[in-house]
Order: structure tokens, then C-alpha cells, then sequence
């Protein structure tokens, strides 16, 4: 008799953990499916934006994005036609425009779909974004996504068996203290299905079923960190895209107004205007001014964009601290002498090194030194120096007697295309850009920037790097703050 309960024992506690494992598959499938597909899709559309950045290019090099970004690539312009495909021939392909992602992304939208495609006779999950009045869109086979949902199923599955196999060897001494505790667990594992993973098993005592408890209670505290991650993550590319809307709109901006100068200028010079020897010289130096305004905006830019790539080529070596701060001070004398600017050298110690770029270095105090000049009174003086700090790192420093900075706009001064006082910034010829490479320049070789600012009593901006080799790549591998303004 003894036996045969034992057997019914375990045998009810083995239908209660088969009715939990079917109740887990039921829960746990279309959410994972559904919170998969919504990850897949956000995933897709990320890539799409990167394709982007590689866009136009020749039918050739589309098999290339199919493996750098796994995902088969098509480009379709505004009237359905295939531009581009990465797995077929875009001129023996149908018409696009009635696809629904394609119909989505051609209103604007990001637009997602699963089907079976025409081209290739398989199925397929699409997402698609605008691009360029016509849709740009990715797609990875359904039997792809399918398997990834049915292995974090299974894993699932598989650590609720295990987590319920204690219960087994213990239902047949501790019955009803095991059907009580076995049913805070299969309520456990509901709210992980729903969702709530801030939920916790209370009373985890000892033995195997607390054992289990504090699994459970470990899953659950890694989901809730995975969820808070994957929120933090999800907001932080929201931040990198406005971001990335802020600088499309900068740059417009910053190129419309010289364009428009040169513009106006040349048309009225063709107009008559070049044989108005009272005009004609003047219109040309404004046209000259101009071209080189967006010269230096496109050098700048350029600048930017090969660091925040990792694509801007360092030489870090040892110098004279001494040495790069002489050098650059003389290079910008006959910048300062007109205006009978005084640039005072502040000795640093002559036998401190410090481990760089020097042609980063010239750039970033060229840049400072620039700005100091441009700021400082007629006969003023610009002070730069540099100090040891903390013992592996040297500090060096731009003074000025400049009108100084409000202290709302000194945690904004090295975003790009920032500027304290607009009319005059472009008065004086800036792009809006200068602090922001001294700013990434200086965290590529392993320094940070600041500055100190009172008004009507001058800005000093400060720069340090290292004085010993950190193992930063020859090539520059650059900060990931270097992106975030």
C-alpha cells in the first residue's frame, strides 16, 4: 500500500508538473514570439539605418551588405521599382509598391510583414523604412526566426523542468508542504510568463525546493535586468536619433546660409554686376569669404566623422609638452599680431612628456589659441601653459580676456554647431564645430576637456592627456560618449 501511494504520489505530482510545463508553453510561446518579433523588427530597422550610410552603390556590392549586415537587402524607389537587391537581379523582380512593408515605408512609416516571398519562393520577415522617397528593406527567412523562438522557448521549458525536479524527490515525504510550495512556484512562473519579473518567491529556507526558490528568484532578477537594459538601450538609441536628426538639420542650416551668399552674389554678378568696378571686387571677396566658410565646414565635418568612425589615423609617440605648446603658440603669432594680441607662453616643465598625436595636439591648441584670439580684445593678451596632475596625466590650459561664458551655456559648449552668441560666432568665421573635435581629439588619446568661465572676466579651457603609453589602437579607438552630445 505503501508503495502504491508512493507511485500515485508521485505520479499526481508528475501530472501537476506536466500541467505546469503545458501552462508555461502556452504563456511563454506567443510572448516570446510576440517580444522577439518586436526586437527583430527594432533590430532590422536599426540595420536598415546603417545601410544607409552605405548607400548609393553599384548592384555589385549589394551581396557584400547581405553579409555585413546578415539580412538580405532590396532598395526600392518611390514608384516600386527595385533599385537594388542583394540576393536577386533588382530588373527581374516585380514591382514593389503593393507590398504591405513597402506600402508602410512609402508612407513615412517603418513597415513590417511576414510572407512568402515571390523572388525567392521561401518565407520571409521584412521590415522596411523610408529612404530617400522610396523604402529601404531587410529581411531574414521566417525558419530563422522560428528557430530562435523555439530555442528560447525550449530553454525555458527545459529550466522549468529542472526547477520542478526537487519537488519530485520530495512529494513523497513532504506532500502537503511540497503541493503548497510547488503551487507559489507555478504562480511564480506565470508572472515570468505575463511579464512581471519584479515579482519574488518568499520563504526560501533550505533544502532543494529553496534551492529552486532562489534559482527562480536569480531568473527573475536577470529578466528584470534584461528588460531594464534592453528599456535603457532602447532609449538611448531614441537619444542617438534625434541626435542624428539635430546634426542633419545643423549641417543644412550651416550650409544654406554661405550657399545662398554665393548664390545671390554670383547671379548678380552675371546680372551686370561684374562690370561695376565700385561692386564687382567687393561681391567677389564676399563670394571668397563664403567658399571658404563651407571650406572649413566640410573639413570640420570630415574631421568628425573619421574619428566618431574609428577611421582617423593616430601616431601616439612621447613629446616635450614644453615643445608642442612653443610651437603651436609661434605658428599663431602673425594671427594675433594685427589686432596687437600679446600670446604669453607659461612655461611648463621642460623636461615633461606627454604620450600623443602630435598632430592632434597642433589641432586642438590651434583650435583653442584660435578661439582666445578671436574673443580677446584689441591689445589683450592669450595665456597658454601647461601642468602635471595627478602624476600620469598633464594638464594644459588656454586663457583668454575674452567676455567670458554664461554659466547656462558651459555644459552645452562642446556639443557641435553650439555656440554662446550666434551673430557674432559667424562673424568671426567659425563653423561651430572647433570645440567639438578639441573635445573628441582629446578622449581618442585617452584625456577629457573642460572649462572655466566668469562674464567679462575670460574663459580658460583646460585639456589633459597621458604621460605614459594606455595601449590606445594606432588607428583610434574612440570612446562610445564620443557619439552622445
Amino acid at each position: 500500500m505503501t508503495a502504491r501511494i508512493f507511485v500515485k504520489l508521485i505520479l499526481a505530482v508528475m501530472g501537476v508538473l506536466g500541467v505546469a510545463l503545458t501552462t508555461v508553453n502556452l504563456l511563454v510561446t506567443p510572448r516570446v514570439r510576440e517580444a522577439f518579433l518586436e526586437t527583430l523588427e527594432r533590430d532590422l530597422a536599426g540595420k536598415a539605418r546603417g545601410v544607409t550610410l552605405l548607400l548609393p552603390a553599384p548592384q555589385s556590392e549589394f551581396a557584400k551588405l547581405d553579409r555585413a549586415f546578415a539580412a538580405r537587402v532590396t532598395w526600392v524607389d518611390a514608384s516600386g521599382r527595385v533599385l537594388g537587391d542583394s540576393e536577386a537581379d533588382p530588373s527581374a523582380m516585380d514591382n514593389h509598391r503593393s507590398r504591405p512593408e513597402i506600402v508602410e515605408a512609402l508612407q513615412g512609416r517603418i513597415g513590417s510583414s511576414r510572407r512568402e516571398s515571390p523572388t525567392l519562393n521561401s518565407p520571409f520577415f521584412y521590415v522596411a523604412i523610408p529612404y530617400q522617397g522610396g523604402a529601404l528593406r531587410l529581411a531574414v527567412p521566417s525558419a530563422d526566426v522560428e528557430a530562435q523562438v523555439s530555442k528560447i522557448r525550449n530553454q525555458v521549458l527545459m529550466a522549468t523542468t529542472l526547477a520542478f525536479l526537487p519537488a519530485v524527490l520530495l512529494a513523497a515525504f513532504f506532500a502537503r508542504f511540497v503541493s503548497w510550495k510547488l503551487g507559489n512556484i507555478i504562480e511564480y512562473t506565470r508572472q515570468l510568463a505575463e511579464g512581471n519579473f519584479r515579482a519574488r518567491l518568499k520563504g526560501q529556507g533550505r533544502g532543494e525546493l529553496g534551492l529552486l526558490t532562489g534559482k527562480l528568484n536569480e531568473t527573475g532578477e536577470k529578466l528584470e535586468f534584461m528588460m531594464d537594459r534592453l528599456e535603457t538601450e532602447h532609449s538611448e538609441l531614441e537619444k542617438l536619433e534625434r541626435v542624428r536628426k539635430d546634426f542633419v538639420i545643423n549641417v543644412s542650416h550651416e550650409l544654406r546660409t554661405p550657399l545662398a551668399s554665393i548664390q545671390g552674389y554670383t547671379e548678380t554678378l552675371l546680372d551686370g554686376a561684374i562690370h561695376d568696378p565700385a561692386n564687382n571686387v567687393k561681391f567677389l571677396n564676399i563670394i571668397r569669404q563664403n567658399t571658404e566658410r563651407l571650406t572649413r565646414l566640410t573639413a570640420d565635418l570630415l574631421i568628425l566623422s573619421r574619428i566618431e568612425l574609428g577611421q582617423q589615423k593616430f601616431k601616439f609617440a612621447s613629446y616635450y609638452a614644453q615643445r608642442l605648446l612653443s610651437d603651436n603658440v609661434d605658428a599663431m603669432r602673425p594671427l594675433a599680431a594685427p589686432r596687437r594680441i600679446e600670446l604669453v607662453l607659461e612655461n611648463a616643465p621642460e623636461t615633461a612628456e606627454v604620450f600623443c598625436d602630435a598632430e592632434a595636439v597642433h589641432q586642438i591648441l590651434s583650435n583653442l589659441l584660435d578661439n582666445a584670439i578671436k574673443y580677446t580684445p584689441d591689445g589683450g593678451k592669450v595665456f597658454a601653459g601647461a601642468k602635471p596632475i595627478d602624476g600620469d596625466r598633464m594638464e594644459f590650459y588656454v586663457r583668454d580676456g575674452g567676455p567670458g561664458i554664461p554659466p547656462e551655456d558651459l555644459a552645452r559648449l562642446f556639443e557641435r554647431f553650439y555656440r554662446v552668441d550666434k551673430a557674432r560666432s559667424r562673424a568671426l568665421g567659425g563653423t561651430g564645430l572647433g570645440l567639438a573635435i578639441v573635445k573628441h581629439l582629446t578622449r581618442a588619446q585617452g584625456g577629457d576637456v573642460r572649462v572655466e568661465s566668469q562674464v567679462d572676466r575670460g574663459s580658460t579651457f583646460f585639456f589633459t592627456l597621458p604621460v605614459q603609453d594606455l595601449g590606445l589602437a594606432e588607428y583610434g579607438a574612440v570612446q562610445k560618449e564620443l557619439t552622445v552630445q
